[in-house]
């Protein structure tokens, strides 16, 4: 799948993670991630907009998304792009999630 941008995102601690934004939905590969999705639209300038949706992370990309728990949230909300930041470290995948979870912004699906 090719990818449509780069994505930065500041968490609470103001560590910036950057993310790579892919169409969605789609097929993934096994990797291990933080991941998000937002509802992309492009702005008349031809760059794009993020509303954020959701933020997660997996040991396997490919096998969470094969029934995610959250999928009628994330069509309520017409999610349409999938970030991802490569992450092996199972406790470093949790530190981001909740480093991006806690910086003020609304992520609607995690929030209900």
């Amino acid at each position: 799948m090719a990818k449509i941008a780069t994505y930065p995102i500041k968490g609470a601690s103001g560590t910036s993670y950057t993310f790579d934004m892919y169409a969605y939905p789609g097929s993934w590969n096994s990797v291990a991630c933080v991941y998000i999705l937002t509802k992309r639209e492009v702005k008349a300038d031809g760059k794009g907009h993020h509303a954020h949706i959701y933020v997660g992370e997996t040991g396997d990309l490919a096998e969470r998304h094969d029934d995610h728990h959250k999928a009628d949230c994330f069509e309520k909300h017409d999610a349409n792009c999938i970030g991802i930041l490569l992450e092996k470290g199972d406790q470093r995948r949790l530190d981001i999630e909740t480093d991006i979870r806690n910086n003020g912004d609304a992520w609607p699906c995690n929030d209900q």
